[in-house]
């Protein structure tokens, strides 16, 4: 009888869980088809230094993801896919390919907002939540488009919370997510939801020492992306730089602790509009792969590169500009230091 009672347990129990199961992966599979649509495919043609030849810049393309976030078409992104792209293209799940614009972008936060030319009838946009209450544990899905494969959708956990003291240039602290969901190349961009199908963060980068996806991949919150996007956005300047300071600036021979090595710069861009000119040299110096013969930005109106919280400074200084003032910059160019300016208006800066 005892035999016949725990036999009847370890029944009940199995049909428990994989009803459990079942039900988890019906609602997953119901809350990606509500939500897949708002998820878009980004493209991007830029300027890259060529591998072979003599030194020169040639056209190369891009993919990425992003998710629509209003039904007029602003799309979120990663800054890294969009910051130095001449073109950008996104495809919605209708196969509707339309061209795309930046509105705003934080580098230092690797978030984007681009404006699509238009949305196809039908597509909702994604609905953002509140990362904050996000816990380490919960269940959480990506879908993007790893190595250009549209739509895939991978399922994890929020592993943890990391505050590094920079990302992507050095500047501003932010906080981020730390996800074992598979994140690879493509999938930079795109939305990570909470089980409740809301964008609670952006995916930026993975840690890994292959080249491929290890289990540790990063997303920037959907609340620091809302700050730094709609609620206080922060200007698209279109240029890529890195920043250089100790031996490095030494070498190089910056009259100063620390500058912008400028690497990248988009056509039509703010930053191309200023003057600024990047490099097309490749080398590599104190292990740091860098992209040389470009300006090295020193100061940003009398702010120098490398002062205490030289990035909050600097922001403050440019959303304080009229239209009709002028935007300051100096930097160091082929060992002369020189002085680009421009009228805001002339810039397009907000």
């Amino acid at each position: 009888m005892k035999f016949a009672r725990i036999l009847l347990f370890a029944v009940l129990t199995a049909h428990t869980i994989n009803a459990a199961a079942e039900d988890d992966a019906s609602s997953l599979s119901d809350l990606f088809r509500e939500v897949d649509p708002s998820v878009v495919e980004i493209t991007t043609v830029q300027q890259v230094v060529a591998d072979q030849g003599p030194a020169r810049r040639v056209s190369a393309g891009s993919q990425g993801s992003g998710f629509l976030i209003s039904s007029d078409g602003r799309i979120m992104t990663a800054a890294h896919v969009v910051q130095v792209a001449d073109k950008i293209t996104v495809k919605f799940v209708t196969g509707d390919e339309v061209p795309a614009r930046v509105l705003a972008s934080d580098p230092s936060a690797d978030v984007a907002l681009i404006q699509a030319e238009s949305v196809p009838a039908g597509v909702t946009p994604a609905r953002l939540g509140d990362s904050d209450s996000s816990l380490v544990g919960d269940q959480i899905f990506v879908i993007g488009a790893p190595y250009g494969i549209a739509h895939s959708l991978s399922v994890g956990h929020i592993s943890a919370r990391r505050a590094p003291d920079h990302l992507f240039g050095g500047f501003e602290k932010v906080q981020l997510l730390q996800t074992d969901a598979a994140i690879n190349q493509g999938n930079s961009g795109g939305p990570m939801f909470n089980m409740r199908g809301e964008v609670i963060g952006v995916v930026s980068h993975i840690f890994s020492t292959s080249g491929g996806f290890q289990g540790l991949g990063f997303v920037v919150t959907s609340n620091l992306a809302m700050k730094v996007l709609i609620d206080d956005p922060t200007s698209w300047t279109g240029f890529h730089g890195r920043v250089i300071e100790g031996a490095v600036a030494a070498a190089l021979n910056i009259p100063q602790s620390a500058g912008i090595l400028v690497e990248s710069v988009a056509t039509g861009s703010p930053a191309s509009a200023l003057g600024l000119r990047a490099g097309d040299l490749k080398a590599t110096i104190a292990g740091q792969d860098l992209t040389l013969g470009g300006d090295i930005i020193l100061s940003v109106h009398g702010v120098r590169i490398g002062e205490p919280d030289a990035y909050e400074r600097i922001t403050a200084k440019r959303k304080a500009l009229g239209a009709d003032d002028q935007f300051e910059i100096t930097v160091l160019r082929s060992g002369n230091v020189i002085k680009l300016s421009k009228l805001v208006s002339v810039l397009g800066f907000k």
